[in-house]
């Protein structure tokens, strides 16, 4: 059984190269101190349309969108409820796609898996050749964005292109890792539902999931008998278009930091962000090709996070230690089978390449490079 281990707020502090949570401004984090607030209050309709408008306008996206006090789990869940009734079709290519599929079962749903070997990325192509071939219709394809245990960042776009094809058949993407960092043009490619965890690209903190719905997506749960209670998307959009509020209790004071966050967002662009993300990435694979190599297939290559090869047989674990003990900088181990084969930077949210460059440096100097 696990013991207690007490907190005690005594803590050095590091900056978070992982995969997420990333790296929160300071005045970002100040807005969760505020007084609290009933969440039937006009001051959280201010709120609440405030975040949700100010993101559907970050994301340029004409479609709905929901705010819930989640993780993006939440959003594999509620999805596969409010749109699957009996089949769904996963392209699994790493831990992150595979947890999506094995959601899906749990929740009595039948899964066909289109498996890839990890490190390598989604093609349309096969989507296209499986509904073809296929003698059972799909009411789903679930596919990863940013497959965060690889490194991996699939052609979403394109495969959207193909399942637009299919009209009874929807798309949904778990952007979780990728959104907020990764422009994707949501509205022109036929995803019904894409979802993400503010901690992550966003630079929020954690606690919050975004889900963008578009209308098919809406109008397919409304046939439906049964759907998610807390992630339907009825019951979200509908409270949210007669009260501009959360049907529940929400975390008041991280949609306070949201809404800061959001701003700086809005400020810098979408454009700019994204063209900042791939500065980084491009920083990033420079220095693995220099040093190791890159673990995800060429060309599908993620821009928030970087799975590296450990073609030089380093001690992984020993290293991220010893770079947190004296540096105060925190990168990540590979993700599961991989563990010692592989680490990961994070690039994602409020990091430059100035900043990422310390980390890279921190590496070299403690491994020898």
């Amino acid at each position: 059984m696990t013991e207690k281990r007490e907190y005690t707020g005594d803590y050095p502090e590091k900056t978070l190269y992982i995969p997420g949570p990333t790296e929160v401004r300071d005045d970002v984090i100040e807005e969760m101190a505020q007084p609290m607030f009933g969440h039937r209050m006009d001051r959280m309709t201010d709120l609440y349309t405030t975040i949700v408008e100010d993101t559907k306008e970050f994301l340029g996206t004409d479609n709905e969108l929901m705010i819930l006090t989640a993780s993006g789990t939440e959003f594999w869940e509620a999805t596969t409820l409010n749109l699957v009734d009996e089949n769904v079709l996963v392209p699994t290519c790493g831990s992150f796609s595979e947890r999506h599929a094995n959601v899906a079962e749990r929740l009595g749903k039948n899964v066909d898996r289109l498996e890839y070997d990890w490190g390598e990325a989604v093609k349309p192509e096969d989507i296209r050749e499986t509904l073809e071939s296929s003698d059972k219709h799909y009411d789903v394809v679930a596919c990863v964005m940013n497959e965060s245990s690889t490194g991996v960042r699939n052609p979403i776009e394109e495969v959207g292109d193909v399942i637009a094809d299919y009209p009874d058949t929807y798309f949904v993407v778990d952007a979780v890792s990728a959104l907020g960092g990764d422009y994707v043009d949501i509205d022109a490619h036929g995803i019904d539902a894409i979802f993400a965890s503010t901690q992550k690209a966003f630079a929020m903190p954690p606690g919050l999931a975004v889900c963008v719905v578009s209308d098919d997506a809406y109008e397919r749960e409304l046939e439906k008998d049964e759907a998610s209670w807390y992630g339907g998307f009825q019951r979200a959009l509908d409270y949210y278009d007669r009260k501009g509020q959360t049907h529940s209790t929400p975390a008041i004071p991280v949609m306070l930091a949201y809404r800061k966050q959001m701003k700086h967002m809005l400020d810098e662009g979408h454009d700019a962000r994204d063209e900042r993300h791939r500065e980084m990435q491009e920083y990033v694979h420079d220095w693995a090709a220099e040093h190791f190599d890159l673990y995800a297939e060429a060309g599908y290559e993620s821009q928030t996070v970087t799975c590296i090869e450990n073609t030089r047989g380093i001690d992984v674990a020993a290293t991220i230690e010893e770079v947190s003990e004296e540096y105060d900088m925190v990168f990540s181990n590979g993700y599961g089978d991989i563990g010692e084969e592989t680490f990961r930077i994070g690039h994602m949210g409020e990091h430059t390449v100035e900043s990422i460059r310390e980390l890279t440096d921190a590496i070299e100097d403690v491994a020898g490079l």
